[in-house]
């Protein structure tokens, strides 16, 4: 029970509570929606691409606190990133959860999630949003 509760921190849940760029984007030049099948969490995506870098993002979430929280994160760096960069940030994050090193800025605040790495089962639903937004932004 305690490991959960430090995997529910309130650095965590002030992130859930917190989520930046939220809603849907009227013309997107790419979007996503990834679904974790463990508990259902969804999130879509919508970027528009300027000059390679994404200049405006917007995400549906509709997640656990963990997922909330990712989208969080996420939605605060996104801007100006490339799919390459959201594509290494997604394995960079996933790596960490596998035990590996916080991933570099400007994704080291997912070490935030750092807590679930004992968490298997939870690990889909953190990878949705940034996952969902490498994809839309190819």
């Amino acid at each position: 029970m305690n490991d959960l509760i430090d995997l529910y921190s309130a650095r965590l849940l002030a992130l859930a509570a917190d989520i930046p760029l939220t809603g849907r984007l009227p013309a997107p030049s790419g979007t996503a929606t990834r679904r974790s099948p463990t508990c259902g969490s969804t999130i879509t995506v919508d970027v528009v691409m300027k000059d390679g870098r994404v200049a405006d993002f917007a995400q549906d979430v509709k997640a656990c606190a963990l997922g909330q929280a990712a989208a969080s994160v996420l939605g605060a760096v996104v801007v100006g990133r490339t799919a390459a960069e959201l594509a290494a940030g997604r394995d960079a994050l996933a790596a960490m959860l596998k035990g590996g090193p916080v991933p570099p800025a400007p994704f080291d605040g997912f070490e935030a999630l750092r807590a679930a790495q004992p968490y298997p089962n939870r690990h889909a639903s953190i990878l949705l949003a940034i996952s969902a937004a490498a994809e839309a932004a190819q």
